[in-house]
């Protein structure tokens, strides 16, 4: 890259304003809105996010009433869309802005990221597209952008900083809210990660990677190890009297933290034996492998039996969710999966 090579935006500005993605959040540049889409956005497509998003504004349509749901109200909500933590300081900064802010969003990149779970990414994006700050922020999309349009070949993550500083130069002062969506909806639509549009791109004459053939092969990853493999057991104990089953609550901290779970065993790199396994079973009779649950995380890939039995009292730590209560209640998918194998 030389410092003379800066793509012009206004034909990808002129685009957006076309052919811009009709989206819940773009609905006005309300902060609490836009705020809410970005934390949900973090690894997640936006197909999923949709009915999310939906569901927490119709049940929580100002950021005050967010902050005076409980927490296990917010993780059910969120059931399905994975990453937990998201959801635990989506809560928690939900309750600082209504109890210290006056329910008001501070307008710099710099108070908004002092914010519980608010990282540089999506402090820049709030900045930029509720505030119009003259930033751009980096998401997947830009991302893929950015490392085409300057033909940056060096293999992500490294690159990272790189392409953060060279995305900052496509700024348009007093545009930028529309800049980064306008960004964010070209990686999505036409500079896709497999087999771009690029005859149909609005910036294809300043894109380096096209014209030097490279635009599918960027950005370049560092070749990734195979995800480690972890073993576990969950048990399904039943109430004979009412078809009500044990879970208990996981650790605030940690993998899923705050969420419920089928009680079971630790997750560990080799298989449990039957014997080691019901060392870890609640009281109960009955019990017999119903199927296994596969489920991949960031870190790892579990497998995880799933024994069927009845209980016979209640169990420590744990207590009763009865059928009816199931779209009420905090389960991860993982879990989920594992109530689908013996209630399917």
């Amino acid at each position: 890259m030389t410092k003379r090579h800066r793509p012009d935006m206004r034909p990808l500005l002129a685009w957006y304003g076309a052919h811009q993605r009709d989206l819940p959040w773009r609905k006005n540049a309300d902060p609490y809105r836009v705020w809410l889409s970005e934390v949900m956005l973090q690894q997640t497509t936006v197909p999923t996010v949709l009915g999310y998003f939906e569901r927490f504004l119709a049940r929580w349509p100002t950021i005050e009433g967010l902050a005076r749901a409980s927490q296990d109200e917010v993780l059910a909500q969120w059931a399905g869309l994975g990453y937990y933590a998201r959801a635990r300081k989506l809560h928690e900064c939900a309750k600082l802005i209504a109890d210290e802010c006056n329910g008001r969003f501070p307008n710099t990149i710099e108070a908004l990221e002092e914010l519980p779970g608010i990282g540089p990414y999506t402090a820049r994006a709030v900045a930029a597209i509720a505030f119009n700050v003259d930033a751009v922020p980096l998401d997947g999309n830009i991302e893929r952008v950015t490392a085409r349009l300057f033909a940056v070949t060096d293999p992500l993550p490294q690159a990272k900083p790189r392409l953060a500083a060279l995305a900052q130069s496509l700024a348009a002062p007093g545009q930028c809210g529309d800049l980064a969506q306008a960004l964010m909806d070209l990686g999505a639509t036409i500079c896709t990660p497999t087999k771009p549009d690029c005859p149909q791109c609005p910036i294809r004459q300043d894109c380096r990677a096209q014209a030097q053939g490279l635009a599918e092969t960027l950005p370049a990853r560092e070749k990734r190890a195979a995800k480690p493999q972890r073993f576990g057991v969950a048990f399904f104990a039943e109430r004979k009297s009412d078809g009500a089953f044990l879970v208990r609550k996981r650790p605030e901290k940690g993998l899923l933290g705050g969420m419920l779970e089928l009680p079971g065993t630790d997750w560990r790199a080799e298989p449990w034996t039957d014997k080691e396994a019901m060392a870890h079973a609640p009281s109960g009779n009955g019990w017999r492998k119903a199927g296994r649950a596969k489920h991949v995380f960031t870190h790892f890939a579990l497998d995880l039996v799933v024994m069927s039995g009845y209980a016979t009292r209640l169990s420590q730590g744990c207590f009763w969710a009865k059928p009816d209560q199931l779209a009420d209640l905090a389960l991860p998918t993982l879990m989920k999966k594992a109530l689908r194998i013996v209630r399917p």
